[in-house]
């Protein structure tokens, strides 16, 4: 497989037609090798517009949505970022290059030991890799100026938005499937939020979300 090529027609084939257009965006999905970052038994898959699987029923989002994400968060070099759900680093990777510092909250410790090693490698520095369940957000270091979470979520915690700086953003996929909404969530003040859908989807929950009740008074 020529990597370069692969490289190069998923951002023109599936990337690109997804509305993704910012230059510094596409020449960042150059910068951070994904191929790096894929477990070996998927390598082949790295430039696939599938969910790769990761160990412990986990997986990494397809490639279409965390270049949309990224880009609609418009992230600034000053900003600290929480990361819910590491995986093996990419996205971590990806934020760590436009932000001043992320800190990405892992539940499984064998991905966490993964994206540390993966981070290292390939040169990230700005990255943290905590193990804990980030999944009702995460206090340490809070508030942030943005919040990503990198699984689904069928509902959305208040605690998650209460970590969110005034101004500040989370962008995360709600609901359950097969209808799911990725959103972006600013504050905008102290009780006040504003969301906006970005677009609709299907992505695997976060192997630590919590199951809405199903009991109904």
């Amino acid at each position: 497989m020529n990597i370069e090529q692969a490289r190069f027609n998923m951002i023109e084939q599936q990337i690109r037609p997804w509305d993704v257009l910012d230059a510094e965006v596409l020449e960042l999905l150059h910068v951070v090798k994904r191929e790096n970052f894929v477990p070996a038994a998927h390598k082949a898959l790295a430039f696939a517009d599938i969910e790769i699987p990761l160990p412990g029923g986990e997986a990494m989002l397809a490639p279409k949505i965390e270049a949309r994400l990224l880009q609609d968060l418009a992230l600034k070099k000053h900003e600290s970022v929480l990361l819910v759900g590491a995986g093996t680093g990419y996205l971590a990777a990806l934020l760590g290059h436009k932000a001043q510092k992320v800190t990405a909250v892992e539940v499984s410790p064998e991905l966490k030991a993964l994206a540390e090693k993966n981070l290292a490698d390939n040169g990230v520095t700005n990255v943290t890799v905590e193990l804990g369940n980030g999944a009702q957000g995460w206090s340490n270091g809070a508030p942030f100026d943005v919040i990503v979470v990198s699984g689904s979520l069928p509902v959305l915690p208040e605690a998650m938005l209460q970590q969110l700086k005034v101004g500040g953003r989370l962008a995360v996929i709600i609901g359950q499937a097969p209808a799911m909404k990725a959103q972006l969530i600013t504050r905008t003040g102290e009780a006040g939020y504003d969301t906006r859908t970005l677009f609709e989807t299907n992505v695997k929950a976060l192997a630590s979300a919590v199951a809405p009740s199903q009991f109904k008074f």
